[in-house]
C-alpha cells in the first residue's frame, strides 16, 4: 500500500511520541486545516486514555472540527472499538494502524 505522504507523515509523529516518552501507543491525527497534533497513550491510576483518544482530545480542545486522518502506532494487531468510534465521530477517512517499526497493519 502507497501513502500519500500527509498520511506517512502522521505515522512518523506517532511514532516519534511512542519512542520519546516510552509508552505503549503513540498516535498522531491532522484535521481539516491540516494541523497535526501527536499523544501518547496516558495511563495513571485514576485517569487511562488511549493514544488516539488524548490525540483526539487534543485537537478538539484546539479547535478542531473534524479530522482527515489518524494513525496509531501500537503492538496490537488493531485499533479498540473505542478509538475507531471516535475518529469515526469526526469524519477522519482513516485510521492507520502500524507496527512499532512503522508497518502498516490491515
Amino acid at each position: 500500500m502507497t501513502l500519500d505522504p500527509e498520511d506517512s507523515k502522521i505515522i512518523t509523529l506517532a511514532r516519534s511520541a511512542r519512542a520519546r516518552n516510552g509508552s505503549l501507543e503513540g498516535a498522531a491525527v491532522r484535521d481539516e486545516t491540516g494541523r497535526t497534533y501527536a499523544a501518547t497513550n496516558v495511563a495513571l491510576e485514576s485517569l487511562t486514555l488511549s493514544a488516539v483518544q488524548v490525540a483526539v482530545a487534543m485537537a478538539v480542545a484546539s479547535g478542531a472540527q473534524s479530522l482527515e486522518a489518524a494513525a496509531l502506532v501500537t503492538a496490537e494487531q488493531a485499533a479498540s472499538a473505542d478509538d475507531q468510534a471516535v475518529v469515526n465521530e469526526l469524519g477522519a477517512k482513516a485510521l492507520f494502524v502500524a507496527a512499532p517499526d512503522g508497518t502498516l497493519r490491515g
